[in-house]
């Protein structure tokens, strides 16, 4: 009846659609738009694993694999699949990014955030129940640093997440997530992650953690508070004061000295 099998799009007569649909999987054209989204993420995991330099888990305690991949070796293979990707839907990318997710690696992790924050389409789709799907798990500063600094804190900057889902994140039981709520504000304070600077926002979730006595939120608080340093010094000046009952003796120390040298240490 077709000559090939894709002439079925250039007839009008009624055809049997489950025929069609057998068919459709050798349709050279249906191909190259269909993709495999778990075949990708396993061709970028093969790639990274075979960047690996041994692992660096004494770093980062984590239920997660690493390959030992550097930052620029990673980035080189993402960028590779930036290329590749570029053409295909949103749906595809964040579908990629959540196969890698379930590779448990942090390499892994870590590139299906940047493929999602490299295409535009993709950067769309996100809303919160999409960006905690792809925070789901966090369990080390690396995969929060991370996941905060590629993909929540611009999200949050362009109005995919709200306030009310960042101070929800800071109530959590769960010490990442909150972790997490001050390492949002970060991008919003670096210039290098487009901010252009937000005070109110970074007082407001750094006040709403002072009091916690996780190491790895009080050093994600004064990370903040330096990075805001930049383009309000007087305002962090000012909280240091403020709420100088409150403020944990590490991060006044290395607040105080960003304030004074310009430096961390």
């Amino acid at each position: 009846m077709y000559e090939t099998d894709c002439d079925i799009f250039m007839s009008d007569t009624v055809v049997c659609w489950s025929d069609v649909l057998i068919r459709l999987n050798t349709c050279t054209y249906v191909k190259a738009f269909y993709m495999d989204t778990q075949s990708i993420a396993d061709e970028i995991t093969q790639s990274l694993k075979a960047l690996g330099r041994g692992t660096r888990q004494e770093h980062r305690p984590s239920s997660q694999h690493d390959f030992g991949v550097y930052t620029p070796e990673l980035r080189g293979v993402v960028r590779d699949y930036k290329r590749r990707l570029a053409s295909q839907s949103a749906e595809d990318v964040y579908q990629i990014a959540l196969n890698l997710l379930d590779k448990n690696v942090t390499e892994c992790r870590q590139a299906g955030y940047e493929l999602v924050a490299g295409h535009k389409g993709a950067r769309e789709l996100l809303t919160p129940k999409r960006i905690e799907a792809l925070g789901q798990d966090i369990d080390n500063w690396a995969c929060v640093d991370g996941f905060c600094c590629t993909l929540v804190g611009r999200a949050w900057r362009e109005g995919r997440v709200s306030d009310a889902t960042v101070m929800r994140w800071s109530q959590s039981q769960d010490v990442w997530w909150r972790r997490a709520a001050v390492v949002a504000t970060v991008p919003l304070n670096i210039k290098a992650h487009g901010g252009v600077g937000d005070t109110v926002r970074t007082l407001m979730v750094c006040q709403s953690l002072l009091n916690d006595e996780e190491i790895m939120v009080q050093k994600a608080i004064s990370w903040a508070l330096r990075s805001l340093v930049t383009w309000d010094r007087g305002s962090v000046q000012g909280f240091l004061e403020e709420q100088s009952g409150s403020v944990s003796a590490l991060v006044r120390r290395e607040v105080v000295h960003k304030l004074r040298t310009g430096k961390k240490n």
